[in-house]
């Protein structure tokens, strides 16, 4: 076993991990943060994107200990109690949500694009979507949450 400590949403947090394990596996059975889902296990789905040291992630195929250190943002902290991440509300309103399961790695993938570039273009924002599927909504929906939540900055 080793010693994990990184900055989580915000916080130090240490756990003990298995050399082989994923960070996504981490987050959600040792410290219960199940918004990062699992889709594929093999990085295509992106629905297991968190954000390390501001770049989008695929936590499925990163091994836990490569966070040592960083700082790890997931779905759970974007919002500030029962206020949403203008990305979280603009997907909400933009209807973006259908089974929900992709949102949260297409929510994270947003994120970051928009703290690197604020005011992207549709292509820019398809562009950085590019890892993340979603069966149910068509993208179109998507790219329209995350334009609103442009807008309302």
């Amino acid at each position: 076993m080793y010693s994990l400590t990184m900055t989580l949403n915000g916080e130090s947090v240490t756990v003990e991990v298995e050399p082989f394990e994923l960070l996504v596996d981490v987050l959600r059975d040792k410290l219960g943060l199940t918004g990062t889902k699992i889709g594929c296990n093999e990085g295509e789905c992106g629905a297991c994107t968190v954000i390390m040291d501001g770049q989008a992630v695929l936590s499925c195929l990163l091994p836990a200990m490569k966070a040592h250190g960083r700082e790890v943002v997931t779905i759970e902290g974007l919002s500030h109690g029962d206020e949403l991440h203008p990305l979280q509300q603009a997907f909400i309103e933009q209807g973006a949500v259908q089974c929900g399961y992709c949102t949260p790695g297409m929510i994270m993938s947003a994120k970051a694009l928009l703290d690197e570039n604020p005011q992207p273009s549709a292509e820019e924002i398809e562009e950085a979507l590019a890892g993340n599927l979603c069966r149910c909504t068509g993208y179109l929906q998507i790219v329209e949450a995350i334009e609103a939540a442009v807008e309302s900055r």
